[in-house]
């Protein structure tokens, strides 16, 4: 299944990594905070600082979380990215 985002929207890829305490204790998925780091799957028409595959940060609150195929993905205004990350 593809999805294609209109406008100024961006398609962004994100795991949930499973968070343990030094103590070796996990922390429950109701109190972690959402990632703020993912790739870019796929961009608007009218996304014109953004290229598919770059990794991107964003805001922690921003977005909507969907679920395809048993992946998770955020759904975000462009201007919810904060930057893009290089090597």
């Amino acid at each position: 299944m593809k999805f294609k985002p209109l406008k100024d929207r961006v398609f962004v890829s994100y795991s949930e990594e499973a968070e343990k305490t030094q103590g070796g204790l996990y922390i429950p998925d109701a109190a972690k905070e959402k990632p703020q780091k993912g790739k870019v799957e796929g961009i608007g028409d009218e996304v014109k600082s953004l290229k598919v595959g770059e990794i991107v940060l964003f805001d922690k609150y921003s977005g909507s979380k969907i679920t395809m195929e048993g992946t998770e993905y955020l759904i975000l205004k462009e201007e919810d990215i904060l930057g893009v990350l290089t090597a």
